[in-house]
């Protein structure tokens, strides 16, 4: 990460957007690579779902996916401090 504050246009379900942040354009263009097909896979499920809706539990998904990847760290952590 670096101080330098870059811009990407990035397009998540065909919506355009532009990303600011100190990550690179590449690993910026990634997330939205990544949030757009979770999008993707709750609309294909339900195809009746307006974005919004898609969009919402699309970000309950990764909530899910980050919460989970967070106790297995904590626990692989535990498990390497209890040696």
């Amino acid at each position: 990460m670096s101080d330098k504050e870059n811009r990407v246009k990035i397009e998540i379900y065909g919506q355009p957007y532009i990303l600011k942040g100190s990550e690179s354009p590449e690993y910026m263009k990634e997330l939205s690579k990544y949030v757009d097909e979770k999008i993707r896979q709750v609309q294909s499920r339900n195809p009746k779902l307006s974005l919004d809706k898609a969009a919402v539990l699309a970000a309950i998904n990764i909530a899910d996916e980050l919460k989970k990847l967070k106790a297995d760290y904590e626990e692989l952590v535990r498990i390497i401090e209890n040696r």
